[in-house]
């Protein structure tokens, strides 16, 4: 039996991710980190998201202690969430979380081999992404070689979405006709807004530009997602 544990936010990426998953493996169980992160929206979010995909099991892990030591916009009330602007202005914007994937993708692994599974699968990615040292490839194979080391059993971080753009992910979603469902009851913004969200943060503006890029050419994206993820052609 073949079981996997996905990084389960509730947005767009880790959403696509588990219903990527749920056709590929027997159980996958999503893991959510309550980290004191500025809107608990997201929480709610990911356990009714996870419920209606169908996701064998879902934990809810809390790990405040983050909060105490990550300063961010994401944390922190009294920081600002930057717009799109503001971010690309800067190399690492204020929304980024330090250590944030470094304690998720280690506890999920933790989890991972308490309960069996073969895998941990997270949606980061490296082609559009906010500027975050921890969504780079490099980072998740140091990491996933330093885990199992650590835990002397090889627990693989799989990433289908580090190659692909926004506009080839909404493409994904939508080759398991799933693109509505993402759109609608998943929430990416960072001023915790569910489905398009506030329009204005990072976020929601890659997210945005992402599908609007993919309604307009849906064919060749749909074509060039295909060949990076591995999925036959029609």
């Amino acid at each position: 039996m073949k079981k996997t544990v996905v990084v389960f936010s509730g947005g767009q990426d880790s959403t696509t991710c588990l219903i990527q998953a749920l056709e590929k493996y027997d159980e996958v169980h999503c893991i959510t980190f309550n980290y004191g992160q500025r809107h608990k929206e997201e929480i709610e979010v990911a356990q009714k998201v996870s419920q209606l995909l169908g996701a064998t099991a879902h934990k809810v892990l809390d790990v405040s202690l983050l909060n105490e030591l990550a300063i961010s916009s994401l944390t922190r009330d009294n920081i600002p969430v930057p717009d799109f602007k503001e971010s690309e202005e800067s190399d690492i914007p204020s929304t980024f979380v330090p250590g944030r994937n470094i304690l998720f993708l280690t506890l999920a692994a933790i989890y991972a081999y308490q309960i069996g599974a073969e895998s941990v699968i997270t949606g980061v990615c490296e082609t559009d992404f906010s500027g975050y040292p921890d969504c780079r490839d490099e980072f998740v194979k140091a990491l996933n070689h330093a885990v199992s080391l650590g835990i002397a059993r090889d627990i693989k971080f799989i990433t289908p979405l580090m190659w692909l753009d926004k506009a080839e992910t909404w493409a994904l979603a939508d080759y398991y006709k799933k693109l509505d469902f993402v759109r609608h009851e998943t929430l990416t913004c960072y001023n915790g807004i569910q489905g398009d969200g506030c329009g204005e943060c990072a976020a929601c503006h890659l997210r945005q530009r992402g599908l609007s890029t993919y309604l307009a050419d849906k064919t060749p994206i749909m074509q060039a997602m295909k060949q990076k993820v591995g999925l036959k052609s029609s």
